[in-house]
């Protein structure tokens, strides 16, 4: 995985860096070493990249779980295999991504998850959708909590549908939450109703997250063009 990871990080993190103004808060909330579990609204394509230069920032190397039609593009998908991310198979009922995703934990590894699965959202606010439980029944097999880290400004940048704006300098915020222990509200032996109860949590806690960053992005910036000054 080091050379196709090294590659990745070489080649896309200086033009992401310096394209666009960051904001990093609660980097200290990814543990330094370790396993870790991190779910993350998806508001648009810039997401994965805008968690793993998160994930990057707090000194660790992130593994996604990535919907198998990105692994089967011809050099994408080498790229990603080689970097040791996760496919997933949508709507299949395929287990094996959360198996692959347990043997990450159990090496030590940064597994980020999207719960909505798709960046596609009906919600003119762009608030989180509901949540798949993808994300919650891997930290009840592991026993790892969730930490919840919310974007906010990717939307305005590259979405599969609407207005776009590669605007110089725009702000990419993202924000770490406290870590979310879905074991601690499940009790032992939960059934699929409380993990779905508990999803529905975890997704309300990335909402007052993304509700944060909302509230106090520039205005400026909150048109898809870049604004006049």
């Amino acid at each position: 995985m080091e050379p196709w990871y090294r590659a990745m990080v070489g080649v896309l993190r200086p033009p992401f860096q310096l394209w666009f103004n960051w904001r990093f808060e609660g980097l200290e909330r990814v543990p330094a070493e370790g396993p870790a579990i991190i779910a993350g609204n998806h508001l648009s394509y810039l997401d994965p990249f805008a968690h793993a230069y998160f994930v990057v920032k707090a000194g660790r190397r992130p593994r996604f779980l990535a919907k198998q039609e990105l692994f089967d593009a011809p050099f994408v998908g080498t790229v990603l295999r080689g970097a040791g991310q996760i496919p997933v198979r949508r709507e299949t009922g395929d287990r094996s991504p959360l198996e692959e995703a347990e043997r990450a934990i159990a090496e030590g590894d940064v597994v980020v998850i999207y719960p909505e699965g798709t960046s596609t959202t009906t919600n003119a606010d762009f608030s989180p959708g509901r949540g798949k439980t993808g994300a919650v029944r891997l930290s009840l097999a592991t026993g790892v909590p969730i930490i919840p880290v919310a974007t906010w400004g990717g939307q305005y940048v590259w979405r599969r549908d609407g207005r776009q704006s590669v605007a110089f300098g725009r702000p990419i915020w993202l924000r770490a939450g406290e870590p979310f222990d879905a074991a601690a509200r499940t009790g032992a032996d939960p059934d699929h109703a409380v993990v779905r109860a508990v999803t529905d949590q975890l997704m309300d806690e990335l909402a007052s997250l993304v509700d944060g960053l909302r509230g106090r992005y520039p205005e400026r910036w909150t048109n898809a063009e870049r604004p006049t000054k």
